[in-house]
């Protein structure tokens, strides 16, 4: 039985997909698997979240920038890189997964660009924006 922890897991993950190795991501996740995106609402199982991965137009890469974990509990924040008409684009993702041994059985994801700008009026006098 394999041993690693979500953060490990986690990091394989990021590296797989970076490398665009659709292939290799379902021996990451369990059978039970399933992933749901907090800012749409969409849920997913396995290997439906594989196959919107995989068909993402305009997918660049994914570069894991902050990994923390315990056990079979890790959180992870990446920055994804992808073109869209002909303009590269730039996101934030905050991952929050859970495992069981060296495999995904749950994936939370909030996305969000990075070219948005704060509300006008909602920040105090003094805090630098970007």
């Amino acid at each position: 039985m394999d041993t690693a922890d979500a953060a490990q897991t986690l990091r394989r993950l990021a590296t797989v997909i970076d490398a665009h190795r659709w292939d290799a991501i379902a021996e990451l996740l369990a059978e039970d698997f399933v992933c749901r995106l907090v800012h749409t609402g969409e849920e997913f199982d396995g290997p439906s979240w594989i196959r919107f991965n995989a068909d993402y137009p305009g997918f660049q890469s994914m570069t894991l920038e902050d990994l923390v974990g315990d056990g079979e509990r890790a959180a992870a924040r990446a920055h994804v890189v992808g073109v869209t008409d002909g303009r590269e684009e730039h996101f934030a993702l905050a991952q929050f997964a859970t495992s069981r041994g060296a495999r995904l059985v749950e994936l939370v994801e909030i996305w969000t660009g990075l070219d948005q700008a704060a509300p006008a009026g909602t920040r105090a006098p003094g805090v630098i924006v970007g």
